[in-house]
């Protein structure tokens, strides 16, 4: 730098040609980090809005005021689906989320807030605000609806992973905006205009030369007197695009992991598609809604109403084809292990009023022999 300082101190008129803004640290790519934990933390969330969140009580579900905020329209700016995808973005990517109840029985998500944690009394939270609004009151730990991720190492692993990976994307990226670059040098005799004005008016006829270049399939660009374009051949081997892929596939696959989301699933790899979602439902989605349904419960059921059997449940989207398990419901029937209604149960599906779903049935292919032969004798007399 001692001789671009000489060159600069002994040549003031050259100084245009230093475009220091384009000596920039290239490794800070944050778009590949924010793609990968966007695009996980959007599947999880597309996969828990299709949710259902319900009371059920004496084995019915009660459809009231609570079911329709919590599948319908929470509040009124957000859709159900809106409002759990924001749940968990937030639940994710900050370790926490606040819900609270507005006046009008809203539940609303914090923006901000600040809590304050005791040892043998509820924690509190204080400054909690919404958009431009903060609330002048402190919420008790029992009136609001409070979901924590504790996973606190999850933003310091992909801090990690980013410093790494960031580099090597950074570099290659680099290389591949210097692959097939046009590259000149320009001569131009002393300037005898060394106004501002004259030197940025020099600058903008060599900016539109380049871009020229660079924008049209065809260019000519008049010859002027004192003026010399002199062009370079980049003969450099570079990295191909496909390296650029690999090191963002690399980073979305580690972010996968952390949150227990199958790669072959997340890449939309159709081979044997059953087994990665069953995982991904058992391992990444299963752990979330228990978490938010023991909320649901711990506040909004009371604890007698809940020992007596009102409680909250949750319905996830269902990745079972009725039709494919259609034979082992019948032998499940048949064989009395289960009722009609304790089968609906598990496909997802509500009860039914109809006494005959509630009995247990055994064939005669199940029976022991003696049985079997006992009902035949009856039926002949």
């Amino acid at each position: 730098m001692g001789i671009l300082d000489l060159i600069k101190s002994r040549n003031k008129e050259l100084e245009f040609m230093f475009d220091f803004d384009l000596i920039q640290d290239k490794s800070k790519k944050v778009h590949m980090k924010q793609l990968a934990i966007q695009t996980c933390i959007n599947m999880i969330g597309q996969t828990i809005s299709q949710s259902e969140f319900y009371v059920k009580k004496d084995k019915k579900i009660v459809k009231d005021d609570m079911y329709y905020c919590l599948n319908v329209r929470p509040n009124p700016n957000m859709s159900a689906s809106h409002f759990w995808q924001t749940v968990i973005h937030k639940l994710i990517y900050d370790n926490e989320c606040l819900i609270i109840q507005s006046d009008t029985e809203d539940l609303i998500i914090a923006d901000s807030f600040t809590r304050i944690e005791y040892a043998l009394v509820d924690d509190s939270f204080k400054d909690v605000t919404i958009k431009d609004f903060t609330y002048s009151r402190t919420f008790q730990m029992s009136d609001v609806i409070y979901l924590e991720y504790s996973n606190k190492k999850l933003s310091t692993m992909l801090d990690g992973l980013y410093a790494d990976y960031g580099e090597l994307f950074g570099r290659i990226i680099e290389f591949q905006n210097r692959k097939n670059q046009i590259r000149g040098l320009v001569d131009v005799e002393a300037i005898t205009d060394k106004s501002e004005k004259g030197q940025e008016k020099l600058q903008n006829y060599i900016n539109k030369i380049y871009k020229a270049f660079s924008g049209k399939s065809v260019a000519i660009v008049p010859q002027q007197k004192g003026f010399k374009l002199e062009e370079m051949k980049n003969t450099t081997q570079l990295q191909s695009v496909d390296e650029v892929a690999k090191v963002i596939d690399g980073f979305l696959d580690q972010v996968a992991k952390a949150l227990g989301i199958p790669i072959a699933l997340l890449h939309g790899d159709m081979a044997d598609v059953e087994k990665p979602t069953r995982n991904y439902m058992t391992f990444c989605i299963d752990p979330f809604l228990k978490k938010i349904k023991d909320e649901l419960n711990a506040k909004l059921i009371d604890k007698k109403d809940y020992l007596a059997g009102k409680k909250m449940e949750t319905k996830r989207v269902s990745n079972i084809n009725m039709f494919d398990v259609a034979t082992a419901v019948d032998k499940l029937r048949a064989s009395g292990t289960f009722n009609g209604n304790e089968l609906r149960d598990a496909l997802g599906e509500e009860r039914v009023d109809d006494p005959i779903m509630d009995r247990y049935f055994i064939t005669k292919n199940y029976q022991e022999s003696s049985e079997v032969l006992k009902g035949g004798e009856e039926d002949e007399t």
